[in-house]
């Protein structure tokens, strides 16, 4: 009698990172409550907006990583983020941009991806979000 062995074939399961549309999208794909935002207090007024922004992107990040975490010292891995120029005119998405030098990071380290296309996504997607992190505003 022979044994017959089956092979599964386990299908890997492809995450759409383009379902991520708002905050709560991210929210909601980690498990985290969107109402819960990080306490401000004793923190001046001035810093409440990008602070909170600040919070926002890494989560917005977080999700559309989907588990993949830069390797800060692994310098062939690279990692990408939007890139934004700021004029007269207003505030505008670039383009995407990746960087594997550690001494230089032109974005916390949180805020990159690995891939153009997903940087790409956020810089367009959550723009506003990058409007409220880096620019002043009373």
């Amino acid at each position: 009698m022979k044994l017959e062995i089956q092979k599964t074939e386990k299908r890997k399961i492809t995450f759409d990172y383009k379902t991520i549309k708002i905050f709560e999208d991210a929210c909601k794909k980690l498990s985290i409550d969107p109402l819960k935002l990080p306490d401000l207090n004793g923190i001046p007024e001035e810093f409440h907006k990008p602070i909170i922004a600040g919070y926002k992107l890494m989560i917005v990040y977080k999700a559309i990583n989907n588990g993949w975490r830069p390797d800060w010292s692994n310098w062939s891995q690279y990692k990408y983020y939007p890139w934004f120029r700021v004029s007269s005119s207003g505030f505008g998405f670039a383009n995407s941009y990746y960087n594997y030098d550690i001494a230089i990071a032109h974005v916390g380290f949180r805020l990159c991806t690995n891939t153009s296309e997903k940087a790409l996504y956020i810089g367009e997607q959550f723009k506003d979000l990058y409007q409220d992190y880096f620019l002043y505003s009373e």
